[in-house]
Parts: C-alpha cells; structure tokens; sequence
C-alpha cells in the first residue's frame, strides 16, 4: 500500500477546510487527512510544515508544493489536477464524504 502524496492538514468542522476535501473528492486525489490542534499557537507540526499555523494546509510531495490558505489550495489543485477530474468536473462538491484517512495531528498514521 503506498501513501498518498497529498497530505491536508485541517480542523473539525473547519468550512474552509471542507472547502479543500470537496475539491480533493471531486477530483478524486487520495490524501491523508491530519486533525490538528484548534488552538492556533498549538499548532507546531502545521508550522513545522508549512512555516505558518494556519489552516487549511497541503503538502503534495508529487509536485513538492506546499500551501496554506483555502483559496490558494482550491486554485492550485484545479490548476494542478483539474484535467484528471474523474467526474468531467461537474462540482459533486455537496457529496462531502471524507476520503482521507484520519489520523491524529501530532502522532501520525
């Protein structure tokens, strides 16, 4: 079984975080999902990663990106990945079933 190279890094019922799974879905990229601490100043393997603690966040060791900001990660994914939607890239966004694998912020799978 091989890792997925998108690892997402996000909250609980975080909206934005949300916003970043519905595209990862509709696009059907696996990925690790990673809860991490609601706390902000908490947050050290999110800026371990990505330099800054908030969230959501992606590292995708298939193209060596790593990002943070909703809207940014949305654009980027589109752009990067948008042409291997495997749903013709109709928006199935309401869907929301979690495809990621769950593991805990700070102690990994």
């Amino acid at each position: 079984m091989t890792e997925p190279q998108i690892t997402l890094y996000r909250l609980q019922a975080c909206p934005y975080c949300e916003r970043v799974v519905r595209t990862l879905n509709r696009f059907g990229l696996e990925y690790e999902s990673r809860y991490v601490e609601p706390m902000h100043s908490e947050r050290n393997v999110v800026k371990r990663v990505s330099g800054a603690r908030s969230v959501p966040a992606i590292v995708d060791r298939e193209t060596g990106v790593t990002m943070s900001e909703s809207a940014n990660i949305v654009e980027y994914l589109e752009g990067t990945y948008g042409g291997a939607a495997t749903d013709g890239g109709r928006a199935a966004d309401d869907a929301a079933t979690d495809g990621g694998r769950a593991v805990d912020a700070e102690g990994g799978a």
